[in-house]
């Protein structure tokens, strides 16, 4: 999609035509990336991969290049030459235009540019629907003429205009509470709990592992939005039931960011029942638990986590309201009921 109107006004979204070919059908932000723009626009949205393998995908990318092979706006100097910024700020304040809504297609997600230009990696990624803090509009590089973009808070970075619209909503509000991952009255073991001297270290150190059943509904702890998903491993793939390091990008999963900015994390998933940039409640299935991935069997590997943008960051403590903080070999029963 691209905006026609631009600046401060709600936009009106229309087909995006000719700037289509700027998407791609891309794994993670954490794979490789091609360097510097020089003849063609590099993506500025990415398909939400999780942790899948691989690098970004351009093969199916068509048309002429829609994008100016430069991030910088250049001014004449009093001797004629030509000086280059990398931006500049076209208006101020934003009253109108507090907070972005991101607006990308079903299966992408937003890339946020430390620079308004697509020539360096993305810092991280935004899913649809998702809201931002608005800091600055300035001009950058120009997609399909369009040479608008916003300097956002949160993650801190830049995004180009075409795919988010101005609002005045307000944030959802945190959580109250964060519910277990479990039907209403099911009981299930901690099989592994923080500091677990099996995996739960570094990143996944406040994780829990529940000892669930193959194909046992997990629930959303708390209201939010669809982050980030992998669902690409299904029956018949060398990591669908399990298997060593070699597997851990290969585990279907679930991440929902929150009001509070931060996500929880369902992993190791047999099936994905929600989509990219979803609104969930507390307490919706979401998917089906299963042995994808590093796994040696049949459970969930569940943790609240910092909003870094990508799809696994560094764990946080995490208090379920029924149990407090479970530990290895501890029963608990869930009470997240509608």
């Amino acid at each position: 999609m691209r905006l026609e109107r631009r600046w401060l006004l709600a936009f009106t979204i229309v087909a995006c035509g000719d700037s289509q070919p700027l998407l791609t059908s891309a794994g993670p932000i954490s794979t490789t990336f091609p360097g510097p723009v020089e003849t063609t626009a590099e993506a500025l949205t990415t398909s939400s991969g999780g942790e899948g393998p691989g690098p970004i995908s351009d093969a199916w990318m068509t048309g002429s290049p829609t994008a100016s092979t430069s991030g910088e706006a250049t001014t004449t100097t009093s001797d004629g030459g030509l000086a280059s910024t990398t931006s500049t700020t076209t208006g101020d304040p934003l009253a109108d235009c507090p907070r972005l809504r991101v607006m990308v297609p079903a299966g992408e997600v937003l890339n946020v540019r430390p620079s308004p230009s697509t020539a360096e990696e993305p810092v991280a990624t935004l899913a649809n629907g998702q809201l931002v803090e608005t800091v600055a509009a300035v001009a950058g590089e120009a997609i399909d003429g369009n040479s608008l973009w916003y300097q956002i808070a949160g993650p801190d970075g830049f995004v180009f205009s075409g795919f988010v619209a101005c609002t005045t909503d307000e944030p959802p509000a945190p959580p109250e509470g964060y519910f277990l991952p479990l039907t209403c009255g099911m009981s299930a073991k901690i099989t592994q709990g923080n500091d677990g001297g099996v995996s739960h270290q570094g990143k996944d150190f406040y994780a829990f592992d529940f000892g669930l059943g193959l194909g046992t509904p997990l629930l959303a702890m708390a209201d939010g939005t669809v982050h980030h998903i992998f669902d690409e491993t299904g029956p018949g793939d060398p990591c669908y039931d399990g298997g060593g390091p070699e597997c851990g990008p290969y585990g279907n999963l679930v991440v929902i960011l929150h009001g509070d900015n931060t996500s929880s994390y369902y992993k190791h998933l047999n099936e994905v029942h929600v989509s990219l940039g979803q609104v969930v409640t507390r307490g919706q299935t979401i998917g089906l638990s299963g042995s994808t991935g590093y796994s040696t069997g049949p459970h969930a590997h569940v943790m609240r986590q910092e909003n870094c943008g990508q799809a696994k960051c560094q764990s946080i403590a995490l208090s379920f309201v029924e149990c407090g903080v479970p530990t290895q070999g501890q029963t608990v029963t869930s009470m997240n009921c509608p």
